[in-house]
């Protein structure tokens, strides 16, 4: 079996009021190449737009991939690292207290994404030096300011 095509992906967030309009900025990097994404809806939390930038960073990828995500989002990061993802899935998308999971159809699309890729979510410190991090919450905020009228 060939190797997987490594890709590194920076994702985040951002939201003015929560809820309120909101933005989500990507940047994916392979090799020599780079590409810059971002989107943003009118009304919309900021959680929505962290799983919205990884989701939509994946679905940039032509084939399967090994993908190192890295996101400032512990909701996002955690939601697979701590494994919350996967028991949401086998109790039919409750939470523990039997109440319903927020944000279940973005958590369904990223689950199957990583089904398609090999992924691997990095926790980044937000707003600090992490030079991706912060062209992605560039992006992100950009996307607000692009909704208004």
């Amino acid at each position: 079996m060939a190797e997987l095509k490594r890709i590194t992906l920076y994702t985040d967030g951002a939201c003015s009021g929560n809820p309120g309009a909101g933005g989500w900025g990507a940047v994916l990097l392979f090799g020599e190449h780079r590409r810059e994404i971002s989107g943003g809806e009118r009304e919309t939390t900021n959680n929505r737009m962290e799983l919205t930038a990884v989701i939509e960073g994946l679905l940039r990828l032509k084939y399967a991939c090994h993908v190192d995500v890295y996101s400032d989002s512990a909701y996002t990061v955690n939601g697979f690292a701590e494994g919350w993802v996967y028991e949401w899935e086998k109790s039919g998308w409750k939470k523990a207290d039997k109440k319903p999971v927020l944000n279940d159809d973005l958590w369904r699309t990223l689950l199957s994404l990583t089904r398609t890729h090999e992924v691997v979510f990095h926790k980044v410190k937000g707003h600090a030096d992490n030079e991706l991090n912060n062209r992605c919450d560039e992006l992100a905020r950009a996307a607000i300011k692009a909704l208004e009228p």
